[in-house]
C-alpha cells in the first residue's frame, strides 16, 4: 500500500495496465492504513468517472501539491506535481513549514481546479499570517496546469465548491477559515464563503462567515458537499495534533446557517492515545459510483504512545455507511480511525513499482526527488552523467540550497548513494543527511580538513543548535569516489562509508528517529523526515558534487 511513481508516466484515462482482475469482486476490502505514508498531510480527495485522485500538501518542498491517482482507492501513483514554474510558486524566503498549505482538487465536469495557499510567513504566538491563496485548472491532471489566478490572502484551507449537482445553480463559491489577527480575539474566527466569477477571474458580493465551529476550536480546513438536498460542511477542529477531529454539520443553504452532527465529532482519536493512527483529522470525501462514500484524513503514527511521529503526518482511508437523507457515520462504528479500514471494493487495479535505484539519467528528476523552495533548474540542479548539485548556501539557509530529497515512507528504509566532490577547503561539503528543516538535520558530509585531508564528518543541527560528532574528520582518500548511506532502523538512524570498492563502515553515533519530527522540531511543525543528498560552498565557489546514483530500500535487509 505504499505509493508508487510508475515508471513511465501516463494520461489521464490511459494508465498502465493492472494486474489480473479477478471475475468477480467482492463488496468491501479491508486496507491497512496510512495508504500514502511518509509526509501527506491534509489529503484532498476527489473522483472523476472511474478515477480517484488525491492531493496533498508540501509546505516548503519544490514542485508544489501531490497528486496522487488510483482506481481501486488501495493502490495510489503519483500522477502529477502541478505546481512546477515559478511564475506559480515562489517560496524562496518563506518560513520552514511555510508555503503550501492544504490544497483542494476539484472538477466541475469540465476541467480541474487546484486551490492553494502559499504561506509566507507564520509563527507560534505570532499575531499575523500571510496567506495568499491562489488558483490554477487544467484539463487533464497531468497538466498543462494554468497559471494562478489570486482569490484573497484572508486566511488558510481554502476549497472551492461547485454547486453543479442536481438542484444546484452551477456558481462557485471560495470557501476559507478566516483568521483574526486582533488581540484578545479567537484568531480561527469560522469559515467564510465568498462567490467566484470564472468569467471575471475574481471573488464578487460579499463574504459570509457561514460557521463558527464547535467546542472542539481551531475550526479549519472546510469542504462542502451536496448530498440529498442538503450542503454538508466538513472542517477539521482541535488543531493538527492530538486533539485533532473531524466535524460536520449541515444546512440547507449553502450560507448557513448550519446544524452539527449530533455525534461530533465524526472521526477523533484525542479519547484514546494506544491508538496506532492518532492526530486524525483534517479529511475530505467522495463516493464511489455506485454509492457508497469514502474519507481521506491526515494522521499520524508516534514512536510512543503521544511521542513523537518521524514519518509526519501521513494519509489514511475509512470508509462510511452514510444512508439517503441521514447523517453518515464510519463504516464499523464509533469515532476511531481503523488501522485496517474496511472500503467499498472497487476492481483491483496496482501500478508498476518504481525501480528502487535511480542513475539519473534522461532530462528530468524523477518525480519522487524534490528540492527547496525553488526549482531544480532555479539552483543550478542538473542532470550530468548523474545528478549534478553545485555548491550553494548552508543547509540552515531557507533561500538558495542544493538539496534533492525524497520523504522517508518507512522506518526501516535507507538511502545509498555514490558521490564524486574534490573539495579545496573547509568551506564546500557535500553528502547525504537526514534533512527535517532549516534549523533540524544530521549531515554525513564530504569536505576538507588540514590535517587529514579530503575527509568525513558527521555533522548536526538541533533546533538550531550546530554540533559536529566526531573528535576528528574521517580520511577517506584523495581521490575517487565515495559510498555514503543514511539508515533507519526502528527507532534510530544513522551513517555509513564506503571507499575504494571496500566494505561498508558505520560511522558516527546513532541517533533518535524522533530527533527529525514535527513533535521535537518546535513543537508545532508540519512536514516529516526527507532522505537527501546537497552540496554547500560557503567560499562562493560553487564547488560541484556529483551523486552518481542513488537507492532507496526499505524493510530490514
Amino acid at each position: 500500500m505504499t505509493d508508487t511513481l510508475a515508471a513511465t508516466q501516463s494520461t489521464a484515462g490511459t494508465p498502465p495496465a493492472p494486474a489480473t482482475v479477478p471475475a468477480t469482486v467482492p463488496a468491501t476490502v479491508t486496507v491497512t492504513n496510512p495508504v500514502l505514508p511518509g509526509f501527506h498531510p491534509d489529503p484532498s480527495l476527489l473522483r472523476v468517472g472511474q478515477d480517484y485522485y488525491l492531493a496533498t500538501s508540501t509546505f516548503q518542498w519544490y514542485p508544489g501539491v501531490a497528486i496522487y491517482h488510483s482506481r481501486d482507492l488501495v493502490h495510489w501513483r503519483l500522477a502529477a506535481r502541478p505546481l512546477s514554474r515559478l511564475s506559480q510558486l515562489d517560496m524562496r524566503g518563506n518560513a520552514d513549514s511555510g508555503g503550501i498549505w492544504a490544497p483542494c482538487l476539484s472538477h466541475d465536469g469540465e476541467q480541474f481546479h487546484l486551490i492553494y495557499t502559499d504561506v509566507k510567513s507564520w509563527g507560534i504566538n505570532e499575531p499575523f499570517k500571510d496567506s495568499h491563496n491562489y488558483l490554477v485548472t487544467a484539463p487533464e491532471i497531468e497538466g498543462p496546469w494554468s497559471e494562478p489566478v489570486y482569490l484573497n490572502s484572508s486566511g488558510f484551507d481554502p476549497s472551492l465548491f461547485h454547486d453543479v449537482a442536481e438542484g444546484g445553480d452551477g456558481r462557485k463559491w471560495l470557501l476559507n477559515m478566516l483568521w483574526d489577527h486582533r488581540a484578545g480575539r479567537n484568531p480561527f474566527a469560522g469559515i467564510v464563503a465568498q462567490e467566484y466569477s470564472p468569467a471575471e477571474g475574481r471573488l464578487v458580493g460579499p463574504r459570509t462567515t457561514i460557521f463558527t465551529g464547535t467546542h472542539l476550536k481551531v475550526t479549519e480546513g472546510p469542504h462542502v458537499y451536496r448530498k440529498d438536498g442538503w450542503y454538508y460542511l466538513l472542517t477539521a477542529e482541535g488543531g493538527t495534533s492530538w486533539e485533532h477531529a473531524v466535524t460536520l454539520a449541515r444546512s440547507r443553504d449553502l450560507l448557513g446557517p448550519y446544524e452539527v452532527h449530533p455525534h461530533n465529532p465524526l472521526l477523533t482519536a484525542v479519547d484514546d492515545p494506544g491508538l496506532p493512527i492518532q492526530k486524525s483529522g483534517h479529511a475530505s470525501l467522495t463516493d464511489t459510483p455506485d454509492g457508497r462514500w469514502v474519507m481521506a484524513h491526515l494522521c499520524g503514527r508516534p514512536l510512543t504512545p503521544r511521542g513523537e511521529c518521524p514519518l509526519g503526518r501521513e494519509t489514511a482511508v475509512q470508509g462510511l455507511d452514510w444512508p439517503e437523507g441521514e447523517w453518515p457515520r464510519l463504516t464499523g462504528g464509533g469515532h476511531h480511525p481503523a488501522l485496517h479500514a474496511t472500503l467499498p471494493a472497487l476492481p483491483p487495479h496496482p501500478w508498476p513499482e518504481v525501480p528502487a535505484r535511480d542513475d539519473f539519467r534522461g532530462e528530468a528528476l524523477r518525480p519522487e526527488w524534490l528540492t527547496l523552495r525553488a526549482p531544480a533548474a532555479e539552483l543550478g540542479v542538473r542532470l550530468e552523467d548523474g545528478l549534478v548539485l553545485p555548491g550553494r548556501e548552508a543547509l540552515m539557509s531557507r533561500h538558495h540550497v542544493a538539496l534533492v530529497g525524497r520523504r522517508l515512507q518507512s522506518l526501516h528504509g535507507r538511502l545509498r548513494t555514490e558521490l564524486s566532490f574534490d573539495p579545496r577547503d573547509f568551506q564546500q561539503m557535500a553528502g547525504v543527511c537526514a534533512y527535517y528543516d532549516s534549523r533540524n538535520w544530521v549531515y554525513a558530509r564530504v569536505s576538507r580538513d588540514e590535517a587529514a585531508g579530503r575527509a568525513l564528518n558527521v555533522t548536526s543541527c538541533e533546533n538550531g543548535v550546530y554540533r559536529e560528532h566526531l573528535s576528528h574528520d574521517v580520511p577517506v582518500g584523495e581521490s575517487g569516489r565515495v559510498g555514503l548511506e543514511v539508515r533507519y532502523s526502528g527507532d534510530t538512524f544513522g551513517f555509513a562509508y564506503q571507499v575504494a570498492g571496500g566494505g561498508w563502515t558505520p560511522v558516527g553515533p546513532e541517533f533518535s528517529a524522533g530527533l527529525l519530527s514535527d513533535e521535537h522540531c518546535g513543537g508545532l511543525s508540519f512536514t516529516g523526515t526527507f532522505l537527501a543528498l546537497t552540496c554547500q560552498d560557503l567560499s562562493g565557489e560553487r564547488r560541484e558534487a556529483t551523486f552518481h546514483w542513488a537507492e532507496y530500500t526499505e524493510g530490514d535487509a
